[in-house]
């Protein structure tokens, strides 16, 4: 693919939103994503930091964590690993992909959800304990190693709202590399 090519990367699997801050979060119909913002009517929304932990570091941060992507094909690897029945949303993510390589996505990568909304993807999701309330053990199971021992980061990336729109299930995504030379996504 060239640098700057669009090209059709998947579909959305499931759209979820929580107006407090909850691991959980419902799956609704649609979503509506607003530029500079996130998801409208959920707990991350804001231009800065709403990550808890993060706004007790520096509650003037940027918010590069509008938007929660996971990749579907995490649920099914996660299930033959003995964590079955996980559902989208459950992982507290907004926007459940089947069919886009989220994790292989290099930092800047722009993805046009539907008809009009676009998140750039900002970096990777960092698992939290909390995943283990869900099921014992599943934090660990997001984590896993590289050929060569690097720590890799399973639960998904974070991104902004670039441009809003309505985000409904079923809609296409468009993946757009930015221009080389492409940074590896490190955990936001």
């Amino acid at each position: 693919m060239a640098s700057t090519a669009r090209e059709l990367g998947g579909i959305v699997a499931a759209v979820s939103r929580s107006a407090t801050h909850t691991l959980v979060k419902p799956n609704e119909a649609s979503i509506r994503l607003v530029a500079g913002l996130g998801v409208d009517g959920d707990a991350h929304l804001g231009e800065t930091v709403k990550h808890r932990s993060h706004v007790r570091r520096d509650p003037t941060r940027p918010n590069l964590r509008q938007v929660h992507l996971i990749h579907s094909e995490l649920h099914d690897e996660l299930a033959e690993q003995g964590f079955p029945g996980l559902v989208a949303g459950e992982m507290g993510e907004n926007v459940t992909t089947t069919g886009v390589d989220l994790l292989a996505l290099p930092a800047g990568t722009r993805l046009r959800l539907g008809d009009a909304a676009v998140v750039e993807v900002t970096g990777l999701r960092n698992p939290c304990a909390q995943l283990d309330t869900i099921q014992p053990g599943l934090m660990a199971a997001t984590l896993g190693r590289d050929e060569d021992g690097n720590l890799v980061r399973k639960s998904g990336v974070m991104g902004i709202v670039l441009a809003g729109g309505d985000v409904r299930v079923g809609d296409a995504i468009e993946v757009e590399l930015p221009p080389p030379p492409h940074r590896a996504l490190a955990t936001v």
